[in-house]
């Protein structure tokens, strides 16, 4: 069992740089997700730890342990990778045997550990099998009882599941979750799929452009993002963000648009009175946004004209894509809702759950005002 720290950690590729002055420490026993979009450098950091790719500067711990020279094989890491990488001519059983007989283990010992990561994972009528003879859900089982037999200090998974049916996905990411509170070590998965990441993180480590943007629990980072990256990129759909200035008028204050003018509740009105006639991004997400007809109960409803451009049917809520003036908006609304494409409709914004961001010290990723 061990922690894994990052300090001012940089690796780069040539003149790119692939991850940039990241310093974080993983403690001993959590789950943690890297998430964030292609080419974040969130698979680059998971090599950096394996060893797989040497740093450019900074230092990598396993526990005390600096790793930064020690070869992969002695790091006591396993890793999952996207592709199952099983061989086609070995058995289940050999499969999962093969890194230990490497180590010329005893063969008592490499029995008894595969025996119980196929009892672990529900394989144990599979271990004659093929490869060839296997289904992509059990082959992924197969790769993550290969990462088991070796009891390592930390599991490094890379978008284990990307190869899967939605359905196979749901099923596996429920069984990694229950692994890893069985197991009681240190999990980092690597996902670009921010439900994988909110569903089974017991933190979330968002990167963008090879930057950490924000470390915290998943509702934290639902409830308070750091930035506009980090609003944009947890919840699905995507939260709506809108070009705005703070008003005052009558002692009140709003947010306007241009499009809509919102009051802000007066319980809220003192985080935003020195932002008054600056200009913010106003955010707020398609869950908060309602049809007036069945509005939820304890908000502070806003009503906002708007005319329906598209309808996503999802059978427990739909997803409708609205515009305002020249503003496209989402909601998700009560499914009972009957809209139709061209509709002129109210829509209301719950005025207890938005967000503003200030532009002025970084324009292209405004930070939370809190």
């Amino acid at each position: 069992m061990a922690s894994v720290t990052f300090d001012q950690v940089v690796k780069k590729f040539g003149n790119v740089v692939a991850v940039e002055d990241l310093s974080f420490e993983i403690s001993d026993k959590e789950f943690l997700v890297l998430v964030g979009p292609s080419g974040c450098g969130k698979t680059t950091a998971l090599r950096c730890i394996s060893g797989l790719e040497e740093i450019t500067s900074g230092i990598i711990k396993i526990g005390d342990q600096v790793v930064n020279d020690i070869p992969p094989k002695d790091r006591d890491i396993a890793m999952v990778f996207q592709s199952y990488a099983l061989y086609p001519h070995m058995s289940v059983f050999d499969n999962m045997a093969f890194g230990l007989k490497l180590r010329k283990m005893p063969k008592d010992e490499i029995k008894k550990r595969v025996d119980e990561a196929a009892r672990i994972l529900s394989i144990e009528q599979l271990l004659n099998r093929r490869p060839r003879e296997l289904s992509g859900g059990q082959r992924q089982r197969v790769a993550l009882g290969r990462a088991i037999v070796r009891e390592p200090k930390v599991f490094l998974f890379d978008e284990p599941l990307s190869n899967l049916d939605a359905k196979l996905r749901v099923q596996t990411r429920k069984e990694i979750s229950k692994l890893h509170l069985r197991l009681n070590t240190t999990f980092i998965y690597v996902t670009h799929d921010q439900v994988e990441a909110m569903t089974m993180g017991t933190r979330i480590c968002v990167l963008n452009q090879g930057r950490l943007q924000q470390i915290d629990t998943p509702q934290k980072l639902y409830d308070e993002p750091a930035n506009q990256f980090v609003a944009g990129f947890i919840g699905s759909p995507a939260m709506n963000f809108f070009p705005a200035k703070i008003d005052k008028s009558d002692s009140k204050l709003y947010i306007d648009t241009r499009n809509f003018r919102l009051e802000i509740p007066k319980n809220r009105t003192k985080t935003y009175q020195d932002y008054v006639g600056k200009e913010v991004i106003f955010g707020i997400r398609p869950e908060d946004i309602y049809n007036p007809e069945y509005p939820a109960t304890g908000i502070q409803p806003a009503k906002v004209d708007t005319k329906v451009d598209l309808l996503e049917l999802m059978g427990d809520e739909i997803f409708v894509y609205l515009v305002a003036g020249d503003k496209d908006i989402v909601a998700r609304v009560d499914p009972r809702s009957k809209y139709s494409i061209g509709d002129k409709v109210q829509v209301a914004f719950d005025m207890t759950n938005f967000h503003i961001f200030d532009p002025g010290k970084d324009p292209d990723n405004p930070a939370a005002v809190r």
